[in-house]
């Protein structure tokens, strides 16, 4: 795993990146505002380099490990772009000397605006060494897929009709639930992007999702809060202002509804904790303490 290191470039610059990636300014503005804030010792390009993301530095479980056993598949998805593609992750235990699979809960894992990157291929495996099977859909299957690039990734994004994603991850989310080696229970993860559609997704499946554990994505409107049957986890970083600030909204409407729900918000986190494959970003600690709290969440309601 990635340790955590002293930051080795200005906050400034993370605040910077954060803005770029969520499209609040262009990639001509990013690298206006990286050379404005270089300081000496740290050009502007020492700073780009050292905020983009690096997959094999992140990766926990390799792509051919033992232990599970993956495919790429594609369903239907009529209401969506017609097809969505993902990655299906299984602990080898569970089908190994066995005539028919072990039925195991299931987990959604969406991934960030930019489309189903390593990094987020990585955390699916990681549910499968947790013992569930985990499914991460990419939603730019209908311009050809993640292109192993995050900059075109997030332009391909931008490209697709919203609606027509999140339906994309509403089949995802079905065709999981109604595998012949799925229990039937399941629950969703998801960052940035991914974050917010856990919210929706447990808005929109009701009691069709056990469980939603949404990292740094935005809530849904209280009038929507209701529909939610499902048992959520919240997480965002302490210095995710935006999120952050909105949160005790969401709680309360959460509270009012009586949806069985946890919120945390990790000291001096940003946006992005989690992702050890951006390490000017990550938190070893909040990233390890809020893994252990999502395979308990999913633990508790998914499999239970």
């Amino acid at each position: 795993m990635v340790k955590k290191q002293k930051r080795t470039v200005p906050a400034e610059a993370i605040e910077i990146y954060n803005k770029y990636i969520h499209d609040e300014i262009s990639r001509r503005e990013f690298m206006r505002g990286v050379k404005k804030i270089a300081v000496a010792g740290l050009s502007a390009g020492a700073i780009v380099q050292a905020l983009m993301p690096n997959y094999a530095m992140g990766q926990q479980i390799a792509r051919d490990d033992e232990r599970i056993t993956t495919s790429y598949e594609t369903l239907p998805s009529p209401e969506g772009n017609g097809t969505i593609r993902g990655y299906l992750v299984r602990p080898f235990s569970a089908d190994s000397r066995r005539e028919t699979p072990s039925e195991l809960p299931g987990i959604v894992v969406v991934h960030e605006n930019r489309g189903l990157n390593p990094h987020t291929e990585d955390v699916a495996r990681r549910f499968a060494l947790a013992n569930f099977m985990a499914f991460a859909p990419d939603v730019l299957t209908s311009v050809g897929g993640y292109p192993g690039d995050d900059y075109q990734g997030g332009q391909l994004f931008r490209e697709i009709d919203n609606d027509k994603k999140f339906e994309d991850i509403v089949a995802s989310a079905l065709w999981l639930k109604s595998r012949p080696d799925c229990s039937g229970k399941i629950g969703v993860t998801g960052f940035c992007y991914g974050g917010s559609v856990s919210n929706q997704l447990a808005v929109r499946l009701g009691d069709d999702l056990a469980a939603a554990v949404p990292f740094y994505g935005s809530g849904v409107a209280a009038a929507d809060v209701s529909n939610i049957k499902a048992a959520l986890l919240v997480q965002h970083g302490e210095l995710d202002t935006r999120l952050v600030e909105a949160w005790p909204t969401y709680e309360a409407a959460l509270t009012a509804a009586n949806v069985t729900h946890e919120g945390h918000l990790y000291p001096g986190a940003v946006h992005g904790f989690f992702n050890d494959a951006t390490p000017e970003r990550y938190d070893e600690a909040a990233a390890t303490e809020a893994w252990t709290r999502t395979v308990d969440w999913f633990n508790r309601y998914v499999r239970a």
